[in-house]
């Protein structure tokens, strides 16, 4: 018993995802909340505490004072793709290492394919790894989105060491490996796409990228939460974090960083699905709006910001008698705890009496918005819904709504009405209206069918 206490009072329990540690097992990790991955490791006595003795320093590696070190910028190469240097920050960067995870059938092989292709073109040595198909299989994708290239090299590898051989062999200015959770090494144990297995894989070849200054595309797969799967340490190992995001059931796509050593994390790039590919969108401000030209009720438009990009996006709602005890909220695009919200003070602050109706609010092209900015927006798509009245085409909505009712002001106020007046919205009701009563009651104003005509307060 005793011998037992001491064992257990020397003991420690780690996470062998993220690194947590306590002091008793737990079936679940307290800091990335994963199951199962809470293991008991023995640290070393005291007495056999082992010291690294002080290794020598030439000139060249020698520690200097700050203010001699030179600012030079990092230099960065575009890949051709103006979106995706857009979200890097203006390009590639030599040395980096960039780990772009998505869910499946996403499209993330079909983006470094593109990415790939436009490198070659440009003349740089690519090597592209598939872990997960064979090479005819991305030959096959690549003669069909045009991505046929003499300096594009494929290979087909799921083991390290073979792969640094194709580096080796091929001397290339770029590399993919699609994905890290296929490739395994022989020097751990365990699965591939195992802890071990991904912080082995994934560390090797970030060396291999630092020593070479050599940047390396890795593709990683996510959980079913959304998170990347494997150690959390792959986030922290890596220069670059890319979410490449999107409906398989729609066309649109965007690409965000949430982690970027060399650049912005502001950014946000916007891609088509197509036959032949997929396709930059310089300019998707047509893409969230319908193309109508009868003026609809339960319609309003919005300028939401995504990253640093404005773009118009329509809120649609549909208000229709509930025969049901219990109403139905069905949204699409938006937070449903928001819309709740929104109908709560639309019905108590703007008299709507909405708890006898169904409510289906959506957004136009498959976009998510979640800032709160479009919260005005949807208040008055519901409000037009309910009273079966459309507002003007030159009408856009920008403004946050409290439980009081008072409309208080987005962000980027200056952004939004530039991108408003360049795409021809002349009436923009925004904070100045004051509540959402008030709001409501201009709004209604701007109809096609309405008789007195008002000034609407703009940014």
């Amino acid at each position: 018993m005793a011998q037992s206490r001491t064992r257990a009072s020397a003991s420690n329990f780690r996470c062998t995802e993220c690194g947590w540690t306590t002091l008793k097992w737990a079936g679940r990790c307290g800091e990335c909340q994963q199951w199962g991955t809470v293991v008991e490791t023995m640290p070393e006595s005291v007495g056999s505490a082992r010291t690294v003795r002080p290794a020598a320093v030439d000139d060249a590696r020698a520690a200097r004072s700050i203010v001699d070190i030179g600012a030079e910028s990092v230099a960065h190469w575009p890949s051709g793709i103006g979106e995706f240097d857009r979200v890097l920050g203006g390009g590639i960067v030599p040395g980096a290492t960039m780990l772009l995870s998505g869910e499946p059938g996403v499209g993330k092989s079909t983006l470094l394919l593109e990415v790939a292709s436009r490198a070659a073109k440009a003349g740089a040595t690519v090597l592209y790894v598939t872990a997960e198909e064979s090479v005819n299989q991305v030959r096959l994708r690549a003669q069909r989105t045009g991505a046929l290239q003499p300096s594009l090299f494929l290979a087909a590898e799921t083991d390290l060491a073979t792969i640094l051989g194709h580096i080796d062999q091929v001397q290339p200015q770029l590399v993919i490996v699609d994905s890290v959770q296929t490739v395994s090494s022989s020097l751990s144990e365990g699965l591939a796409g195992g802890p071990s297995q991904v912080r082995e894989v994934a560390a090797t070849l970030i060396r291999v990228s630092k020593d070479r200054n050599l940047p390396i595309l890795l593709v990683g797969h996510v959980t079913k939460d959304g998170t990347i799967a494997g150690p959390r340490l792959l986030e922290h190992l890596v220069d670059v974090v890319l979410q490449f995001e999107g409906d398989r059931q729609t066309a649109l796509r965007f690409v965000r960083a949430h982690k970027n050593r060399f650049g912005s994390t502001d950014e946000v790039g916007c891609f088509e699905m197509t036959g032949d590919g997929i396709a930059e969108v310089s300019d998707p401000s047509g893409l969230f709006l319908s193309r109508g030209a009868v003026a609809v009720s339960g319609t309003c438009v919005t300028i939401a910001v995504e990253g640093r990009r404005a773009l118009p996006v329509e809120m649609q709602a549909l208000i229709v008698k509930s025969s049901a005890p219990q109403p139905r909220r069905v949204v699409n695009g938006v937070d449903s705890a928001r819309v709740a919200m929104l109908l709560a003070v639309l019905e108590r602050r703007a008299s709507l009496a909405l708890s006898g109706y169904d409510v289906y609010v959506s957004t136009v092209g498959g976009i998510r918005v979640t800032e709160p900015g479009a919260d005005l927006a949807i208040a008055l798509a519901i409000a037009s819904a309910y009273k079966d009245k459309p507002f003007a085409g030159s009408l856009a909505a920008v403004g946050e709504i409290s439980l009081a009712g008072e409309v208080r002001p987005a962000s980027s106020t200056k952004q939004r009405a530039a991108e408003a007046r360049r795409l021809g919205f002349t009436t923009i009701l925004d904070a100045e209206a004051g509540h959402i009563g008030e709001a409501v009651r201009l709004a209604f104003l701007t109809g096609a069918d309405a008789t007195e005509r008002v000034r609407i307060p703009n940014f």
